[in-house]
């Protein structure tokens, strides 16, 4: 049976989660970091949920160990709001497979709506092996007594003009997005001649943090779309949470702009939405769609459409990962013309947009 580590400071939130959780799996608690620390041999849990906010040892901290000291899938728990959202997209750098936003208000009065969401998400985290290789880097400086230096956006250069843009990226993702969003986006250069529209499934008070920090990182622009936009060549625009992210006709031209969310489509931002409306504006010769990790199969069947009406289609590698659900589903539909790795697809994508495509093949 699966082993899960539940670890908060919260006697509530540890019965209500042992409840919801040892209809299928296994349960310990933690009330804190180090108590955590000292289950991983004890234990030895094949999945962990981890409160960020807790005295002691909080949850960064302990997810930083964790991924140094015994790597495990670790689901982040995590409140609705800026700070948490900030602490997240920090876990998911850190090595954090996934988070569910721990309901707010009367918890034990939302754990009906909450339960379905928490069984699922640690289901799949489960089922993610960890790369050995994974933050190898930090963990050689950690023992050698060194530290990393900080990331900075790259200085762009000044006298080389932007292409002018002539179609369009569309890029969909969901667990393990935002660590596969910053390996996509920190390879390309200030001027790539395609705006790229990103579909992240994620809570609305998410995205704009996400955008933010991978703006601070990337050459090329990076915003939150919350109203219209024309795009632009050398931007990536990161749909608002909890609505969808279209591709509208105007006149002055197509923009890209946030919609609420409609029903047919289950996932928020929708990449299928994102697609099918890319496709009603622009020519699918025009258009190259990116799947990438995630649950489900949001995005499979549009891309697939595109890929069948002459558009091109990348497909995440399954090695690279970490879930196998959306990209996966593109490929068994037959609608990938490429599979490739996470690190070979922002080359991939340089190699597309100026029109000089390679033949289809299977990295």
């Amino acid at each position: 049976m699966i082993k899960v580590l539940v670890v908060d400071d919260s006697a509530l939130v540890r019965k209500l989660f042992g409840r919801v959780l040892e209809s299928e799996f296994e349960v310990q608690f933690a009330r804190d970091g180090l108590e955590a620390l000292a289950q991983l041999s004890a234990f030895r849990p094949n999945v962990i949920t981890l409160d960020i906010n807790m005295p002691q040892m909080d949850g960064l901290e302990c997810l930083d160990r964790i991924m140094v000291e015994r790597p495990c899938p670790v689901v982040m728990v995590s409140s609705l709001s800026a700070e948490g959202a900030d602490a997240v997209l920090e876990a998911m750098r850190l090595g954090a497979v996934d988070f569910v936003a721990k309901p707010g208000g009367a918890v034990s009065l939302k754990m009906d709506a909450f339960a379905p969401e928490l069984i699922e998400k640690v289901r799949a985290a489960a089922g993610v092996k960890l790369k050995a290789s994974a933050r190898l880097r930090e963990r050689i400086q950690r023992r050698i007594g060194g530290t990393m230096p900080p990331r900075r956006k790259p200085v762009a250069d000044k006298e080389q003009p932007r292409a002018s843009g002539s179609g369009l990226v569309l890029v969909g993702t969901s667990t393990g997005g935002p660590p596969a969003l910053e390996a996509l986006l920190t390879p390309l250069p200030a001027n790539f001649p395609w705006p790229i529209l990103i579909a992240q499934h994620m809570p609305a008070s998410f995205t704009g943090p996400l955008a933010r920090r991978l703006d601070g990182i990337c050459a090329i622009e990076v915003a939150e779309v919350v109203h219209p936009v024309k795009m632009m060549p050398g931007c990536a625009y990161i749909g608002h949470g909890d609505a969808d992210l279209v591709v509208a006709s105007r006149a002055a031209g197509p923009v890209v702009t946030s919609v609420a969310a409609q029903a047919g489509y289950p996932w928020h931002p929708s990449t299928d939405r994102l697609v099918r409306s890319a496709m009603e504006q622009f020519a699918a010769s025009q258009l190259i769609g990116v799947l990438m990790t995630g649950m489900g199969d949001d995005g499979a069947e549009a891309m697939a459409r595109l890929h069948s009406q002459g558009g091109k289609t990348i497909a995440e590698a399954e090695e690279t990962a970490v879930v196998w659900g959306m990209p996966g589903e593109l490929v068994k539909a037959g609608g990938a013309d490429w599979i490739v790795p996470l690190p070979k697809i922002a080359s991939r994508l340089q190699q597309l947009v100026p029109g000089d495509a390679a033949d289809p093949q299977t990295d």
